[in-house]
């Protein structure tokens, strides 16, 4: 049986700034209706599988659970990495898990939560072409046919001699290479981009890891000997995994073994590693423009312009990228939105929140959307989910008047517990412990306005919650 390992993790910061830290791209509807997590779990229908087990950053938690919920995926659990130690920990802990909950012959089929797949048919039809060498002990890697000499994708050789109808014994892996190299690469035939997919047996994987890199693999048992285990998250032991060396699994394992294999692919794949990278793969209208959202273009070509809300007109362009979102503008030449990353950088050195997260932020309860701020104020419209509740918290340097929009609120004040409803309102004074519920069966929406010195987030003490934040 298949278990499917989707990888959630990673920040995303080419595709900034509607992916930030808090909200990366695999959180996003970049590619269709549905987010890249909600879509990789959709394609998987057609195999005969188990539930998937997720893997993903502590701080993502909330909204992998979430994106689940919402789509109705069961899983196997989810695996919280306390930092970013690459790809072949966060296999291993997988992998370990696996065999923890005694999924001990199943086949790990490891995907990254942010790809596109055009034809899900070709997809699903090469993973069971996969299956045999998998079941027979090798390490099966996807590498998909290339459509152009890209530069941007490392690449997979084939070995001269087939390992069968359908795989080949891997030669050996290639960085990112030049125009020049790629360009040779596509002509040879014997080249594939290397997709980061996977399929092998748990335990061979281990195995292969204990050969090679016995550090990772000592590190990651160690951490989850340790792990605690929270209603659907599985956290391993912190200290011991911030030690585990930080490396990729090509690196660590596939690069190393005898026992590699490379399946073609050819399934309409990107990484979307940039906004370059999706207008590629998006619809183009006669002009070879991509329009989302509320967008005007007039005598432009091969443009891609985004809006989440206001209205963007574009006119004259010719290879540019335009993205709006709730709070930042990005514009850029279509050859260059690699450096984009660049401007995170300026952003994280500024400490500007703009980095990190968007104006509307999710949390476990619901989200919040900031929309408006002075030097003593600001004010947030607040969305509870129905059964949901915030902490039991106060605040050193602010008050807060919460006025009910739609639903219903029940508030702890102190000694005194209230429900309040439509067009309604009450105060939470400086120092004073509160908790924000919804009793109800539709979403509570209200308007909160803080006052004070100081409005930062960090200006919380939690005494009790439900989602075991701190």
């Amino acid at each position: 049986m298949i278990l499917p390992v989707i990888m959630a993790g990673g920040s995303g910061t080419r595709l900034w700034p509607l992916s930030r830290q808090l909200y990366p791209k695999q959180f996003l509807p970049l590619y269709g209706q549905q987010t890249m997590l909600q879509e990789t779990c959709a394609r998987l229908a057609a195999l005969e599988h188990l539930p998937p087990l997720l893997v993903c950053g502590e701080e993502h938690r909330f909204t992998v659970a979430e994106q689940l919920r919402t789509i109705d995926q069961d899983h196997s659990g989810i695996v919280l990495e306390p930092a970013g130690r690459n790809t072949a920990p966060a296999v291993a802990l997988a992998a370990l898990r696996a065999l923890a909950v005694e999924h001990e012959d199943a086949l790990l089929l490891v995907l990254p939560a942010d790809h596109v797949i055009k034809d899900v048919d070709t997809f699903v039809a090469t993973v069971e072409r996969a299956r045999p060498f998998a079941e027979q002990g090798q390490l099966v890697t996807f590498g998909i046919v290339p459509a152009a000499p890209e530069t941007g994708y490392g690449y997979i050789r084939r070995a001269a001699g087939k390992a069968a109808d359908t795989a080949f014994a891997v030669a050996e892996f290639v960085e990112k290479p030049d125009l020049a190299k790629a360009r040779q690469y596509v002509r040879s035939g014997d080249f594939f981009w290397n997709s980061g997919m996977f399929l092998f047996r748990a335990r061979r994987f281990l195995e292969e890891l204990k050969a090679h890199r016995p550090d990772i693999l000592t590190a990651c048992e160690r951490a989850m000997a340790g792990a605690a285990v929270d209603a659907d998250f599985v956290r391993p032991e912190r200290e011991i995994f911030l030690g585990c060396p930080d490396e990729s699994i090509d690196y660590a394992v596939m690069e190393k073994t005898r026992s590699a294999v490379v399946v073609p692919m050819d399934c309409g794949w990107s990484d979307v590693g940039s906004w370059s990278a999706l207008w590629e793969t998006s619809d183009k209208d006669e002009s070879g423009n991509t329009a989302n959202g509320d967008v005007i273009i007039y005598d432009s070509r091969n443009c891609y312009v985004r809006s989440e809300a206001k209205l963007i007109a574009a006119v004259g362009l010719d290879d540019v990228v335009i993205v709006e979102s709730d709070d930042a503008i990005m514009v850029a030449a279509k050859d260059r939105v690699q450096e984009v990353k660049k401007v995170v950088e300026q952003l994280r050195a500024a400490d500007r929140p703009e980095a990190r997260v968007h104006r509307k932020v999710y949390r476990p309860w619901g989200f919040y959307d900031s929309v408006d701020s002075g030097e003593r104020f600001q004010v947030k419209r607040i969305v509870v989910n129905p059964g949901a509740q915030l902490s039991l918290q106060m605040h050193h340097h602010r008050a807060e008047h919460w006025v009910v929009v739609s639903g219903t609120a029940q508030v702890t004040c102190g000694r005194k517990t209230l429900l309040i409803t439509e067009n309604q309102s009450t105060y939470i004074p400086l120092g004073v412990k509160h908790r924000l519920e919804n009793p109800g069966t539709i979403p509570l929406e209200l308007v909160e306005v803080q006052s004070g010195s100081y409005l930062g987030e960090d200006d919380i003490v939690r005494f009790a919650d439900k989602y075991a934040r701190n």
